[in-house]
């Protein structure tokens, strides 16, 4: 397959598909022959990533919940131009991954709970993201390489933490995949390659906002600068095919938010986006280039240090390497967009993970002899370490053979009850045994270190997810607390007002009561006294409500030691006069 075809007059391409035909025919003890075999394999590792963790919880707090909050109001036909949550306007992000997930919920809600078919839509564009990467791998390094870069960006340590949540940056993560293709693409096929470069900025810009637009407006200025590869006229026209191709996706939104409410779209375009990025308002927390790197660090393993190796050794020549260029430009202006911004989270740095674990290919690819061997070895070792230590939590966890983990574990989800499920064995065994399967049979060639550590994580992950989810969602659902409080409320009641009450909690209360609460906050949207009052705290403290509120309730989360809720009555018998400002309603 290939063996002696690579001549001394052949192009790059060519150069790259025939060494990669090579390596996979020495492929023994994969489960089919050849690159049908590395096809299978890698499609199976991606599967079981995907599919691990994504159901089987309620949504979690803060991301999650208000994300489906926003769902449900979409789900109950209300304006999906006007972003709602709990009945108010909420104008952090555009509308398109919360319609995406209403699709899948609607669509399957039928076959799974509301939230799990929901987050679907987290599952779709994850699975889209591992194939650009890989397209964009094959433009770049050549048929036969595209499946590299998706094994690193699948193995990227940081990504399973966000990769199985509803998200609106899972959908942002696969717009930038979008648009690096394009841009890869571009380079032989510049009409094409504009589509899709135009396209992936609409979605990353219709998921989350300005950040892409501006990156890649950024990008294709330097690009030109940095490299005579993109000063020539097909490059001009792939620019002009992704402003046409970009263009609906920048305008149409906003342009009917406008014409629905100039208001909201100030809040959206100047709180939300240019006000979060200049810091002139405190809607997030503080960001840090330091808190990034660090972030960066630990999150692109084992992408980052490949990539680092490839760059130091290409260094003299990266203006003539467009398969380095390209992705390290983006890296660089994705950091330091990042790294201006005044307030910024752990979760903003995604994106960079997609130019990485592309950079990092020609460093996998230049591992030999005992660096390849050693790479190897201490992938095996560290996910054979980490796997053993599941096993060990969940068997002091389920089956007590630990007793002083067993007592701490149990003391953190005070509610859980431990159990030994023989279904959740039988597949923890599976995905083990699969994991040792890849590991002894898979061969000694340059790719065997991007397989096992992408397995590995995998491994890991999906043990973490079978073993432990039960027990996560313990502690991190508002189910059993929203329950109680429900009961809790007088026959009768008027309304709920709010004191402090989160996003998160309020589009809970939305999902497991119907309730929706009004804040006492807005007492400029006074329409009639509410005669229930729901206060947000902390167990060290929480505001107490003057007046004639009578507490008949408080609360939380199994096992969180950190909020607390109570729940307040209106009583007349007191004889204080209604004028509390906590007792508001809905407008209108």
């Amino acid at each position: 397959m290939g063996e002696g075809l690579v001549r001394k007059g052949s192009d790059r391409v060519q150069l790259f598909a025939n060494a990669g035909r090579t390596g996979l025919s020495r492929m023994r003890g994969v489960p089919t022959r050849g690159a049908r075999g590395v096809v299978l394999l890698v499609s199976l590792i991606c599967l079981v990533w995907i599919v691990a963790g994504l159901f089987g919880h309620d949504p979690w707090k803060p991301d999650e919940a208000y994300s489906f909050g926003l769902v449900l109001s979409v789900l109950e036909g209300r304006d999906w131009v006007v972003p709602m949550l709990a009945h108010e306007p909420f104008m952090e992000k555009p509308p398109i991954y919360y319609l995406t997930a209403a699709l899948t919920a609607k669509v399957f809600g039928g076959v799974l709970p509301l939230h799990d078919a929901a987050r679907l839509a987290t599952g779709f564009y994850m699975a889209l993201t591992f194939i650009l990467v890989g397209l964009t791998g094959r433009e770049l390094f050549g048929v036969g390489r595209g499946w590299i870069p998706t094994l690193i960006f699948v193995g990227c340590a940081g990504l399973p933490l966000y990769g199985h949540l509803l998200l609106t940056d899972i959908a942002q993560i696969t717009g930038f995949a979008l648009a690096l293709y394009g841009l890869a693409l571009g380079q032989r096929c510049p009409h094409w390659g504009g589509v899709w470069l135009g396209s992936g900025v609409g979605v990353a810009f219709m998921s989350k906002g300005l950040l892409a637009p501006g990156c890649f407006g950024v990008l294709v200025t330097l690009l030109p600068l940095l490299s005579p590869r993109w000063r020539t006229r097909s490059f001009v026209q792939s620019l002009v095919a992704a402003f046409l191709a970009g263009l609906p996706w920048l305008v149409i939104w906003p342009l009917m938010l406008y014409q629905r409410s100039p208001d909201l779209f100030m809040v959206w375009l100047g709180d939300n986006n240019l006000g979060r990025f200049l810091g002139s308002n405190n809607l997030g927390p503080a960001s840090s280039p330091f808190g990034l790197l660090r972030t960066v660090a630990w999150a692109a393993l084992p992408a980052w240090p490949l990539a680092l190796s490839a760059v130091w050794s290409a260094r003299r020549e990266l203006t003539s390497r467009p398969e380095l260029l390209l992705p390290l430009a983006l890296f660089a202006v994705i950091l330091l967009t990042l790294s201006v911004s005044r307030q910024g989270r752990d979760l903003y740095a995604l994106p960079m993970l997609v130019p990485l674990s592309l950079l990092a290919v020609p460093g996998l690819l230049a591992l030999k002899g005992i660096s390849l061997r050693a790479t190897s070895a201490f992938a095996m070792a560290f996910f054979l370490v980490l796997g053993v230590v599941v096993w060990f939590y969940w068997a002091a966890l389920e089956l007590s053979v630990a007793g002083t983990l067993h007592e701490h574990l149990v003391q953190l989800r005070p509610t859980y009850a431990p159990a030994l499920h023989l279904s959740t064995l039988a597949i923890a065994l599976v995905v083990t045994a699969s994991w040792l399967y890849v590991v002894l049979r898979f061969p000694e060639n340059t790719e065997r270190p991007a397989v096992l550590w992408a397995s590995g994580v995998t491994m890991v992950w999906s043990l973490v997810a079978v073993m432990f989810m039960r027990y996560a969602d313990v502690g991190n659902s508002y189910r059993p607390m929203v329950a109680e409080l429900r009961a809790q409320l007088p026959a009768g009641y008027r309304c709920v007002a709010s004191d402090n009450l989160g996003e998160p909690q309020r589009a809970m209360l939305h999902y497991f009561a119907g309730l929706l609460t009004y804040r006492s906050e807005q007492d400029a949207r006074q329409v009639h006294p509410c005669d229930v009052l729901l206060v947000q705290g902390f167990r060290s403290g929480i505001h107490e409500p003057g007046g004639n509120w009578v507490e008949i309730w408080k609360g939380g989360r199994p096992g969180d030691r950190v909020e607390l809720y109570k729940l307040y009555r209106w009583s007349d018998s007191i004889g204080t006069s209604r004028t509390s400002a906590a007792r508001t309603g809905p407008s209108g």
